[in-house]
């Protein structure tokens, strides 16, 4: 009795012929029975454990299909085949992730410690450098901010750098120095009263036209100004103030000269109303500094009863200011302390003056 043909043989050879997922194709059965690649040491061990226990388990299902009469080496050697591709895809999975695991480390700025002949890590300056040079640049901007400080003084408020160059001169020179000349006095009168139409800057940018036409200031030969002629279109003096302006500053001058004849001197008269001191203000901030005081106000009404023109509270406070009869200096000003002294100065020099005048005056009373 023929037995039924041997199916399970034919596809075993089948499946022993069709192509494995490896590199190498349908070669990889011929040379992993020719020779088996190099690998680690416990890659051996596990592949040889894994080997024997399939071994068994193959024998043991060859034994329990002994009709189908399968061969042991052939399985063996089929399991071995199958261990070694998966193996191999293991190893080339664990290879592409650690390649991307580093490309990811690498983007991410996370990569490992690299070798010192390769990137030498950049030296970074240490504290006590980065204090010393603070410490050396604060040393040298302060020595320029104290020598700027050494050169550059500190005057009022209104003084600004960008001030008209004569208008400093005249705060650093004359404004607020005690002045007991009388053409100094008749002078810092007319030019205060010219302040109602002119700035200071264009006053005294205009001072020597002021001379000229006034004849440096002398109560005398201004007395005898031809007033039509002052007054008259086209004249300099026309040029430099209105026509009330000019008539009073020809009506002071003859007014000033009564004065000189009562008390000796138009100094004596100004002086007078302050005992002969002036008066320091010391104020702090601009807007501290008055515009007219009571002490103006009296001289003011004063100059007005003798016939004076053009002497309000204003005008007189602003002569007072500019012939030192006050000092109107802030006390951070450098020029504060110089007009003390110079007062303290001016002071013996104008009783002296005064004392002169004096005499003249008795002498042209015995007469």
């Amino acid at each position: 009795m023929s037995g039924p043909p041997k199916v399970r043989s034919m596809n075993v050879a089948d499946l022993e012929s069709r192509p494995v997922l490896v590199p190498a194709g349908n070669k990889a059965r011929s040379v992993a029975t020719a020779r088996k690649p190099a690998s680690k040491p416990f890659r051996k061990v596990v592949r040889t454990e894994v080997t024997a226990a399939e071994g068994k388990r193959d024998s043991k299902q060859s034994t329990d299909l002994s009709p189908l009469s399968l061969s042991a080496p052939s399985v063996l050697g089929r399991h071995e085949l199958l261990l070694h591709s998966n193996l191999s895809l293991n190893a080339s999975c664990s290879s592409d992730a650690s390649t991307d695991s580093s490309c990811s480390r690498a983007s991410t700025g996370r990569n490992g410690r690299t070798s010192l002949t390769t990137r030498r890590r950049p030296s970074t300056p240490r504290p006590e450098k980065i204090t010393a040079k603070v410490e050396k640049i604060m040393l040298d901007d302060s020595s320029v901010g104290l020598q700027e400080l050494l050169h550059v003084k500190k005057k009022c408020a209104w003084v600004t750098p960008n001030i008209d160059p004569a208008y400093a001169a005249f705060h650093d020179e004359e404004w607020g120095v005690p002045v007991h000349d009388d053409r100094k006095l008749f002078e810092q009168l007319v030019l205060s009263g010219a302040l109602a139409e002119l700035t200071w800057p264009a006053i005294l940018n205009k001072r020597h036209i002021f001379r000229e036409v006034f004849m440096d200031f002398d109560p005398v030969s201004v007395s005898k100004l031809n007033e039509k002629k002052i007054v008259a279109t086209g004249s300099t003096a026309s040029s430099l103030l209105s026509e009330p302006k000019l008539r009073a500053i020809v009506e002071n001058a003859r007014q000033i000269l009564k004065i000189i004849d009562e008390f000796g001197s138009f100094d004596r008269y100004c002086w007078s109303f302050l005992n002969h001191k002036p008066i320091i203000s010391r104020f702090r901030y601009p807007r501290q500094v008055p515009v007219k005081t009571p002490k103006a106000d009296v001289i003011s009404k004063d100059l007005v009863r003798r016939g004076f023109r053009s002497v309000g509270p204003t005008v007189i406070y602003s002569f007072m200011q500019a012939a030192g009869l006050t000092n109107d200096h802030l006390i951070s000003c450098f020029r504060f302390e110089e007009c003390i002294v110079a007062a303290s100065l001016g002071r013996d020099e104008g009783n002296e003056i005064n004392a002169k005048a004096k005499g003249e005056v008795e002498k042209k009373i015995t007469c």
